[in-house]
């Protein structure tokens, strides 16, 4: 850590970003067809949905807008866990450690609240562009520069929201593990509360990915979530995104977690 910049967290979540696209991005492509599929009229099932885009366009079609995502989700990640782990120890040495008698709800970390809130912003400055193309991409549809930040506001929030759910998830499995006394690996501690954080703001992904798809101009992101809630597509493309959050996220972990232990012991020599 370098005057209070956790520079391990952004090259760790760097790393953390590069693994999340290559194990997740099948599973990536196949939630956003899916989730823009009941626009079209279509409810096909994943299986469905996997054949049609194997048949259609082969192995390389699950790896379609992958290419923004694996330049930009090493950058977003580490923007992430970069200001989370930057933020967190300012607010613990500015304000002091909160202790449990001060937790919300005698388990949330306040702190881990706001740096959390400070990791997914960060995330979200970075990603916005990037999601768009691969929104782009997935679904084969044209795109031109000025469409650049369209659904950048409700990417920020999604990911604010997202980010700050997966590090309270994380932070209240630890005071049960540590209470419990009981060990788990980075890759399930992750996987699990990447799963909990996805489904507590999924609704905003569905309108986040039908505002990117370019599908739906002209309406306003209010009436995309009318319309969301309406059409009973609040949770379109959980089952994938669940296979993908707990598996990309969980081997992503393990890799974050082997880098950021190299570097703090290479920066302290």
């Amino acid at each position: 850590m370098f005057h209070g910049v956790s520079i391990e967290s952004f090259i760790a979540g760097f790393a953390y970003g590069g693994t999340t696209v290559i194990v997740g991005q099948p599973f990536e492509t196949l939630k956003t067809l899916t989730q823009l599929s009941s626009s079209s009229g279509k409810r096909p099932n994943i299986i469905t949905t996997a054949k049609e885009l194997y048949i259609s366009s082969g192995i390389k079609g699950f790896y379609r807008g992958g290419t923004p995502l694996l330049i930009g989700g090493g950058l977003m990640r580490s923007a992430q866990f970069g200001f989370y782990n930057s933020v967190l120890p300012f607010m613990d040495t500015k304000f002091g450690k909160r202790t449990v008698d001060q937790y919300w709800l005698g388990c949330i970390n306040p702190h881990v609240v706001a740096a959390g809130w400070a990791g997914g912003i960060g995330r979200g400055l970075v990603e916005g562009p990037f999601e768009m193309v691969k929104v782009r991409k997935q679904i084969v549809s044209q795109w031109k520069f000025t469409d650049a930040f369209n659904g950048f506001g409700v990417t920020l929030f999604r990911n604010s929201f997202l980010f700050s759910s997966f590090v309270i998830y994380m932070d209240i499995l630890r005071q049960q593990l540590e209470y419990h006394e009981v060990e788990l690996s980075p890759f399930f501690k992750a996987g699990i509360c990447a799963n909990a954080a996805w489904f507590t703001i999924f609704p905003f992904d569905v309108v986040k990915t039908r505002r990117q798809s370019g599908k739906f101009e002209g309406r306003s992101i209010l009436w995309l979530c009318k319309d969301v809630i309406k059409s009973g597509d609040m949770y379109r493309g959980l089952t994938v995104g669940m296979l993908r959050s707990f598996f990309a996220n969980g081997v992503s972990m393990e890799v974050y977690t082997v880098v950021e232990r190299e570097l703090k012991v290479v920066f302290s020599e």
